[in-house]
């Protein structure tokens, strides 16, 4: 899709929009934890050099103040395990080489019990991993400027049998659990608050995302598929029992081209409740999706970004999709201008007004399987209760900013329903 005609950013002038203020909340106040000696950092961090296969490492209460990464590689059957999230608190804000706080790569490896602060760039990162439990920990930045902090606080990627379990996330500058192409994956029992994305499964094969709470983000649940990276198309995620609330935060993400960690978030609007972007096969239910001020629920094709749609082994187009029994309840207000899909919501809605929408659908779709979106051709199936009562928006961007339409008409993507088969029997013990 083309840029929208810039003539609507004099909205911005005009309109009077209430700004979600930004998050201050600390889970677990560290600065009251008393302070480690530098014999007992040097201890940890040698704990993580030597520890075997099969071995455990304890990390007591105290605040430790760490200048270098705690490094987990190429082991097997490690227990990482502090004494509590509010007791054992890892401080990386004084780390000037790496990257991330903690990096893992092996086989079934545990984190847990305990908070992680201030990496420069990922909390704690897992890659190549077969078998990782995030389980009680809390990853968060105290940073007042949120454009430098860390990119991801819970970081699986390239990774089979995820378990992430009764976490906290906040104020990373992009997701907060991000899960990137790997496969296996639950994420349950969570908080994820003060990011740029609350949650999101980017692609990967085989998730359930349940039990969770994504509030006060730009976006509270993503679920991506991104052309150019190693693992490609990913599919099956369900997202059930979750409360996607007020995810209305300023989105602080770094564009891309401004910098060398601009990213696809960067075009989220706050006020998105669950996102999906050339997504496939996933099934949305059970879940609480309210007061987000732009729309609860978005279904986008990647050519709406505006960047280039083609990749080997890979579809631009959402499919697949079956969204039932969920409940929304709109805000009052005016939906974000600061992105451009806010600005389409905003000023080509199907309702005739700027407010909120419940569902809105970008109606891009393949030609070759089909001359007309009305035979629902990607399979978008929407069998919400009193959908009648929902503001739905079906827009037409096929000719790009000259011939932008938007229809309410939800007739075509009901009577249907799509099958969304995951298997996590195997992550039971986990």
């Amino acid at each position: 899709m083309k840029k929208l005609n810039s003539i609507f950013f004099a909205i911005l002038l005009l309109a009077t929009i209430s700004c979600s203020s930004s998050s201050n909340e600390q889970t677990f106040d560290s600065s009251k934890i008393a302070r480690v000696s530098a014999e007992e950092v040097e201890a940890v961090v040698e704990d993580f050099i030597l520890v075997e296969d099969g071995g455990i490492i304890e990390i007591p209460a105290g605040f430790y103040e760490l200048n270098t990464q705690l490094i987990i590689d190429n082991k097997s059957n490690v227990i990482i395990k502090g004494a509590g999230m509010d007791q054992t608190f890892l401080s990386f804000k004084g780390l000037q080489t790496g990257g991330e706080g903690v990096k893992i790569v092996g086989n079934n490896i545990t984190i847990q019990d305990l908070t992680i602060e201030d990496a420069p760039g990922d909390g704690v990162k897992a890659q190549h991993t077969d078998g990782i439990t995030f389980r009680k920990i809390n990853v968060t930045w105290t940073n007042g400027d949120k454009s430098k902090n860390g990119t991801y606080a819970i970081y699986p990627v390239q990774c089979k049998n995820v378990m992430i379990d009764e976490v906290i996330a906040s104020h990373s500058r992009d997701a907060g659990i991000y899960v990137g192409q790997s496969e296996n994956i639950v994420v349950k029992n969570s908080l994820a608050f003060g990011n740029v994305a609350g949650i999101e499964i980017e692609n990967s094969d085989n998730a359930e995302v349940f039990g969770n709470i994504a509030r006060d983000n730009s976006g509270g649940i993503l679920v991506f598929n991104l052309p150019g990276l190693p693992k490609a198309d990913g599919a099956r995620t369900r997202i059930y029992n979750n409360e996607i609330i007020a995810n209305n935060h300023e989105n602080f993400a770094t564009a891309i081209g401004e910098g060398p960690n601009g990213n696809t978030v960067t075009m989220i609007p706050p006020g998105s409740g669950i996102v999906l972007l050339a997504a496939k096969e996933v099934e949305i239910f059970d879940n609480k999706i309210l007061k987000n001020k732009t729309f609860g629920v978005a279904i986008a094709s990647y050519q709406i970004t505006g960047f280039p749609a083609e990749a080997p082994n890979w579809s631009p187009y959402t499919i697949d999709i079956y969204l039932h029994d969920n409940q929304y309840d709109r805000t009052e207000g005016f939906p974000d201008l600061t992105r451009e899909l806010g600005q389409l919501v905003s000023i080509y809605n199907a309702h005739g007004k700027a407010t909120t929408q419940d569902i809105i659908y970008d109606g891009i779709w393949d030609t070759a399987i089909s001359e007309n979106i009305e035979s629902n051709p990607m399979r978008i199936c929407i069998s919400e209760p009193s959908m009648k009562d929902l503001y739905f928006s079906r827009f037409y961007l096929m000719d790009g900013d000259d011939n932008i339409e938007s229809f309410k008409e939800s007739a075509p993507f009901q009577n249907c329903k799509v099958e969304v088969l995951t298997n996590t029997s195997q992550l039971a013990g986990m």
